[in-house]
């Protein structure tokens, strides 16, 4: 479990340190609150911060407000504090803290209200993957991979860095369920989407969009190189078995990909690339379409490359 301490107090914070890593935290030390936050408010952030109440630059309540704004896995807080006053406890129950500590604080008991922050932490992420992923495929459900959608536009806009999308459907998928059943069709929605994951990079992101149709993101990537990553998809799906208990089926899929621009709102983007996959199914389906010919230099996409 990972554990950041914020403590301007080096000598304490790093005797905390020393008995955290001893009982197998692995463990981040920073000095002030500014620090804290730059840490805490990534995807990968720390699950147990232990922040002290009284640092430079932010205190550790308004660091805990701010986590508490803030979306992402949900981050346990233990403040600690030399405060005495019996109010000070409720103002920081109010600011978001999840437990509250006077100094100088006991280690075994430290460790103790932390083994109980694990367990919180380990609920709230059983329930928040439950609220964020599909429940048969594993991979993102519709409204997540529309929010992952709307944060990557806008750190693109923000950044001004390229940003694809990619929307992608099994073919035929009806007549997989007509013949074989649908506990087959569930078997080749999984293994077709654990198949496309082993070939995306690892910040791209997949989702769920509807049925047999799957939404993909390609941050920091400009349309040439997405119709690369989708012709890499589309092969995979093509060339992979899916076996179950009885079957040994093949399967194909259509992809449509759109580059996102400035200024164009999300659902401009959904259609850009339902319309591209739209073509790939008129036009033979197990192939690769984009929208927007016009504006790419480099020809040779939009038919099947075999």
């Amino acid at each position: 479990m990972r554990v950041l301490i914020a403590d301007d107090d080096r000598p304490s914070a790093r005797a905390l340190e020393v008995d955290l890593r001893t009982n197998g935290y692995d463990v981040t030390i920073v000095g002030n609150g500014a620090e804290a936050w730059e840490i805490l408010k990534e995807d990968d952030r720390p699950q147990i911060a232990i922040l002290d109440w009284k640092m430079p630059v932010m205190n550790g309540l308004e660091v805990c407000r701010r986590v508490r704004q803030a979306t992402g896995p949900y981050v346990y807080i233990l403040l600690l504090t030399s405060n005495t006053d019996p109010d000070s406890v409720v103002t920081a129950m109010d600011a978001g803290v999840d437990d509250y500590m006077r100094k100088p604080c006991y280690a075994a008991e430290l460790r103790a209200r932390l083994r109980c922050g694990m367990r919180i932490v380990d609920l709230e992420e059983r329930l928040r993957r439950q609220a964020t992923h599909d429940a048969l495929t594993g991979i993102l459900n519709r409204g997540a991979i529309m929010e992952r959608v709307a944060v990557e536009m806008g750190r693109a806009r923000r950044d001004s860095e390229p940003l694809c999308l990619a929307m992608i459907d099994v073919d035929h998928f009806k007549r997989v369920n007509d013949t074989y059943g649908h506990s087959v069709g569930d078997t080749v929605l999984c293994q077709m989407t654990s198949q496309v994951r082993s070939v995306l990079r690892p910040y791209d992101s997949i989702g769920r969009y509807g049925g047999e149709e799957f939404l993909v993101v390609f941050p920091k990537c400009k349309i040439a190189d997405g119709l690369t990553i989708a012709e890499r998809i589309r092969r995979s799906i093509s060339e992979a078995i899916i076996r179950t208990q009885t079957e040994k089926i093949l399967v194909t899929a259509s992809i449509g990909i759109a580059e996102v621009h400035p200024f164009v709102d999300l659902n401009a983007v959904i259609e850009e690339a339902d319309n591209a996959l739209l073509r790939a199914k008129k036009q033979g389906r197990d192939r690769v379409e984009f929208s927007a010919l016009e504006r790419l230099s480099t020809r040779g996409y939009g038919v099947r490359a075999d």
